[in-house]
């Protein structure tokens, strides 16, 4: 099996791999167009600030390939925020893959979101052998409204979506290399599974 990590410059990308090291898999991590396309499971990172990652997608093409792939891609943090329509960080028009838009947490609730939260309702494959209620491991700021694609759900001060799909295309607003056995069994899932 071909894994491919989207290596756009977007950090944390070593820390993917080494999760899915060790499950027993060998990821590449790339930004060659044909590599990306040729993969069987691609991952589509990210950390940082929305504008100046999807301003590395365009100065690639990435932002016009990531969409047409057909092959099951997973987005984590910031790489699932960017599969959305736009956000509200740096007023960054997304890869409109999902069919929503990203926001602001309220000044309600302490900024970032650092640490462990549950997630319940969980849908779809990617969560097989996941209990609900499970906790897992998020940093954010800005988050996915619930929508029609929400494969799972957290609460911080509201509901927003933990995780969504859309065909091909799941996004996790978590860390499952940072997770612990949730996470691990997620990545597997998402590895075998899907």
């Amino acid at each position: 099996m071909k894994i491919v990590i989207i290596d756009y410059g977007a950090g944390n990308i070593q820390s993917i791999k080494f999760a899915i090291k060790r499950l027993g898999y060998e990821a590449v991590l790339s930004h060659d167009v044909a590599e990306i396309q040729n993969a069987d499971k691609v991952i589509f990172p990210g950390v940082g600030e929305a504008s100046s990652a999807m301003s590395k997608l365009r100065a690639t093409g990435l932002d016009k390939i990531i969409p047409q792939l057909k092959q099951p891609v997973l987005g984590i943090c910031l790489g699932m925020q960017l599969m959305c329509r736009s956000s509200e960080e740096g007023n960054t028009k997304g890869l409109n893959i999902f069919d929503l838009d990203v926001v602001k947490f309220s000044k309600t609730v302490k900024v970032p979101q650092i640490g462990w939260n549950q997630i319940t309702n969980l849908k779809t494959d990617l969560f097989q052998g996941i209990p609900d209620k499970s906790y897992v491991y998020l940093v954010h700021s800005f988050y996915a409204p619930l929508h029609a694609e929400t494969i799972a759900v957290s609460e911080y001060g509201l509901s927003y979506s933990a995780a969504l799909r859309k065909d091909n295309f799941y996004g996790v607003q978590f860390h499952p290399e940072k997770s612990s056995d949730v996470g691990s069994k997620i990545l597997k899932n998402f590895l075998t599974v899907i």
